[in-house]
């Protein structure tokens, strides 16, 4: 299994706009083929920074979802919130403890 992690900074005005279109587009990014779980993380000290987490049967499901037309479409709208470059991280899960 592959975990996504992607740092994502927001000006702060644009916090309420990017939680709605996560909100519209969770599901449909939750059921891309090879995705197994999606998680959102607000920063506890500086709201305007989001982690999300996603976990995939392996890299070749996270890239067919990186070139699908719902990642451009998302992407494209995304973006353009930002304050600072988007960081992302490709790990693999070692140990869980429940």
């Amino acid at each position: 299994m592959l975990v996504r992690i992607v740092k994502l900074s927001f000006h702060e005005e644009h916090i309420p706009t990017f939680l709605a279109q996560f909100e519209q587009m969770k599901s449909h990014i939750r059921n891309s083929p090879g995705n197994r779980l999606l998680e959102l993380y607000q920063d506890a000290q500086n709201p305007g920074i989001f982690f999300t987490y996603s976990y995939w049967d392996d890299e070749t499901a996270l890239n067919q979802y990186r070139q699908s037309a719902l990642f451009d479409e998302i992407w494209t709208f995304t973006k353009k919130l930002f304050n600072d470059k988007p960081e992302a991280w490709s790990v693999n899960k070692l140990v869980s403890l429940q």
